[in-house]
């Protein structure tokens, strides 16, 4: 495992000018050179209490019974409950579209507790709230480092969010085992918060794994494939998994901004040049989802998108 630690980029003061122009370098860069960051917020942002409710929140979700956790369905692929797979049997997860929409976190709530859960429906709507405007706030700072900010509305309504719940059980053993297989993010822009146990893992461009070590005032912001695209190639998307040791349970969120289904992700043409010839063919994100879950999808999973719709 290499030493190298992923970029940390402070988000105080964004307010001051000059201050969001240096922080939106950082940002870009970042997303360039790695894919993702370490994204440190202050307390007023998220404050402390509610980031430690998540993951009391997260134990008692976890702890409800099979059959119960197993009511948590959707119709979209891998956005309900997953869990029992052998092939990533320390993973289960859940979860909830447009969690920022307090009445999509209560329909979750009553099916999974039927005599309610206050607790719950209110942390969980909070935090998705914050995370919310922290995808905004990168969004932004994304466009306008790539000179195309004149797109920003009609990119922050072109998506939705899936708010996940992850569980990762800690293997009982000092042995390294797999929790999440190595594989890109789908989505427009990712945000992971979780506990103190390490897993993260993230693949630099050549070749290196960094370990990332948790910290309860940072989160990690990732490029899916989807802002890959549509940056035409300019932002990374980088390869990343779960390694599990000991004995200890990892707890995630992550905060998925994702491209609704008929809308059509292309580059935006001043993003296209001599220098960047246009690398994939507009696509629907939901039919490029349909395609990756296929075998021949997931043989490459990397390179899942250039076989779909590369140029």
């Amino acid at each position: 495992m290499d030493s190298e630690k992923l970029p940390a980029i402070d988000f105080t003061n964004l307010n001051d000018l000059a201050n969001w122009e240096a922080v939106k370098s950082k940002v870009h860069k970042a997303l360039v050179d790695y894919g993702c960051f370490e994204a440190i917020f202050d307390t007023l942002v998220v404050p402390l209490d509610l980031r430690k409710e998540v993951f009391t929140q997260l134990e008692d979700l976890f702890d409800l019974p099979l059959q119960t956790k197993q009511l948590n369905v959707s119709n979209k692929t891998y956005h309900g409950y997953i869990g029992q797979y052998p092939m990533i049997p320390l993973y289960e997860s859940m979860g909830i579209d447009d969690a920022d929409v307090s009445e999509n976190v209560e329909t979750m709530t009553k099916i999974l507790w039927p005599n309610g859960n206050p607790s719950f429906s209110k942390t969980i709507n909070s935090f998705s709230e914050k995370l919310s405007e922290m995808d905004r706030i990168m969004r932004k700072m994304v466009l306008e480092s790539l000179g195309v900010e004149k797109y920003l509305e009609e990119h922050l309504d072109s998506t939705n969010c899936l708010l996940r719940f992850m569980k990762y059980k800690g293997p009982q053993t000092t042995d390294t085992k797999v929790g999440l297989d190595i594989h890109t993010d789908k989505s427009i822009v990712t945000i992971l918060y979780q506990n103190h146990v390490e897993g993260l893992e993230v693949l630099t461009k050549d070749g290196k794994w960094i370990s990332y070590k948790p910290s309860s005032q940072s989160f990690v912001v990732m490029i899916g494939d989807s802002l890959h695209a549509w940056s035409n190639g300019r932002l990374h998307s980088p390869l990343h998994r779960v390694m599990m040791t000991g004995s200890e349970a990892r707890y995630a969120t992550g905060f998925f901004s994702i491209p609704k289904g008929g809308y059509m992700v292309k580059a935006p043409k001043e993003l296209v040049d001599e220098e960047h010839p246009l690398l994939f063919k507009p696509f629907d994100h939901v039919e490029f989802l349909k395609y990756y879950y296929t075998e021949k999808g997931l043989e490459g999973d990397k390179f899942a998108l250039r076989s779909y719709c590369g140029v």
